[in-house]
């Protein structure tokens, strides 16, 4: 029988010979302990995926702890931009290409009121609020730029708890809005947060306000980068048809574009979020139509499954960070200035989300009021109050962009900054488990089953739908008919901007861009 002694030895000297490969190896077997817990899981009323890897997080690093003899509770250690440049793009990824581009586009002006102007409003309470509270809890040496930081900090959402439990086909408005809103918000607070850290808030001057025009200038330039690169390689799959030889080429060019088109939306100091959002909305309009059934079903499931192993990497890790003994070491404060700290914000939070929420949905449903006869698109009280609870929960965006403004790769030796990376992951810890907690049973009492499908938006309401052949103006018909349907559409944009908009939209996309890019009715047959 072999000696233990001799079995131990024989660990130590394999852990010695591959020590990089002993960290990732268990990080992965960690994962797959999330994977199986949460489909163990998956019909509890109280738990998702995202608490599921953050209690095992939290566990896995009780162990190391016990077993580092308190040293460590990490396995890998984390780097924003490990975040940024490998987690990050394919979760964004994903929700373009799957976002149901009807629902997204038919509420656009709504969602682009929540996920801009909301975060804009949210952004200016949490970092009045800060600059006002934290010097009486004797947290002091941030600056202004670090304060405004916060601000976008603590106001990037996560929506994933609410999306697995709505219902798309249910509460389509609802799913659209919540949905729609957590993108955007991201986007927007990423975007936000770079224009910040441009900015010099020693000089009041007339360059302070220029924070708004580089917001604006990163948000358009990042845009117009993701629909180009989406119309690339969707006229490229068009034109060569890859489908004839391999498909695997397809889904390797779609996969690699949309990762180019990410890398050099940073590389030019542009949003990768934004770009890569777009370019997966423009694939699936266009691209997804070029390749062969297979890679269309291939891609679907592979993009949804790196996005999902990304997101539950993150909250795995912020599980284990909670338990770093050294950032806990460098706080200077005592535990009753640092609970208040963690309530500010909490409460900062809460108010933040409330003061656009309530009031934008207002104006929302007064637009919607005036455009259509009827009240399909109405946002409703319980529906406000959903959407609120949805973005109360913080996560990996709050997480990554914490780990860019106050450490350098991950590491801190700032007992201010290591404050604040302690105070970020309380916040999401919380936020995760008790407002993710009450998701469920939330909105299966506000939304009960009986009553579905009465948000469904009706693509019959607003102005009656012309034929979408007819021309915008022809040649071939006299001039009083050309000013006579002129008139008409101007009419319609005053009455229903966005139908009209979308309705004037599908007419060239069929007219234009489709026969060139590739659409359901011109899916590449010929190849």
């Amino acid at each position: 029988m072999v000696p233990f002694s001799l079995i131990w030895e024989g660990v130590k000297n394999l852990a010695t010979d591959h020590a990089p490969v002993v960290p990732i190896s268990l990080f992965v077997a960690v994962l797959c302990l999330c994977l199986v817990i949460g489909h163990m899981l998956e019909e509890n009323r109280w738990v998702n995926e995202s608490i599921v890897a953050i209690i095992v997080g939290i566990i896995a690093g009780i162990i190391l702890l016990l077993v580092t003899k308190g040293k460590s509770s990490h396995i890998l250690t984390f780097n924003e931009e490990l975040f940024f440049i490998y987690l990050l793009p394919p979760i964004i990824f994903n929700a373009g290409f799957q976002v149901k581009k009807k629902q997204f586009f038919h509420n656009f002006l709504t969602i682009m009121l929540f996920g801009v102007i909301g975060v804009f409003i949210s952004t200016s309470i949490i970092t009045c609020g800060s600059w006002w509270i934290f010097p009486k809890l004797k947290l002091l040496g941030l600056s202004g730029q670090d304060y405004l930081a916060i601000g976008t900090i603590f106001s990037s959402t996560d929506t994933v708890c609410t999306l697995q439990v709505l219902h798309q086909d249910e509460t389509p408005l609802l799913y659209s809005l919540v949905f729609g809103e957590g993108v955007v918000n991201d986007a927007t607070s990423v975007v936000l947060f770079n224009a910040v850290q441009k900015l010099d808030v020693t000089r009041f001057s007339s360059k302070t306000f220029q924070v708004i025009g580089d917001f604006f200038y990163l948000f358009v330039s990042s845009t117009g980068l993701g629909v180009l690169a989406g119309l690339l390689t969707s006229y490229i799959l068009k034109a060569l048809c890859f489908g004839r030889h391999s498909s695997i080429r397809e889904i390797a060019l779609m996969l690699l574009m949309a990762y180019l088109s990410y890398m050099l939306a940073e590389l030019f100091d542009l949003s990768g979020i934004l770009t890569v959002f777009f370019s997966g909305i423009l694939m699936s309009h266009y691209a997804w139509y070029n390749v062969t059934e297979t890679s269309r079903i291939t891609t679907r499931n592979v993009f949804a499954t790196m996005s999902f192993i990304a997101e539950t990497f993150i909250f795995l890790y912020v599980g284990m960070d909670a338990l770093d003994i050294e950032k806990w070491k460098m706080t200077q404060l005592s535990f009753g200035n640092l609970l208040g700290i963690y309530s500010s914000l909490i409460l900062l939070i809460l108010l933040g989300r409330a003061a656009f929420v309530f009031p934008l949905s207002a104006l929302a449903n007064y637009t919607n009021t005036r455009a259509a006869s009827d009240q399909a698109s109405s946002i409703t009280f319980k529906h406000q109050i959903i959407i609120w609870w949805a973005g109360l929960i913080r996560g990996a965006v709050s997480i990554a962009l914490a780990f860019k403004q106050f450490t350098y790769s991950g590491v801190t030796s700032d007992p201010v900054n290591a404050t604040m990376i302690t105070n970020t992951i309380i916040v999401v810890l919380f936020s995760t488990l008790v407002f993710g907690f009450f998701t469920k049973p939330l909105i299966r009492y506000l939304l009960p089953h009986t009553a579905t499908r009465k948000n469904i938006i009706h693509e019959e309401s607003g102005p009656p739908v012309e034929d979408l052949n007819l021309p915008l103006l022809s040649l071939d018909e006299s001039a009083a008919t050309n000013i006579s349907r002129a008139k008409e559409s101007l009419s319609m944009l005053l009455e229903s901007p966005v139908f009209t908009i979308h309705h004037y939209w599908r007419r060239f996309d069929d007219a234009y861009m489709r026969p060139f890019f590739g659409g359901p009715h011109h899916n590449g047959s010929e190849c």
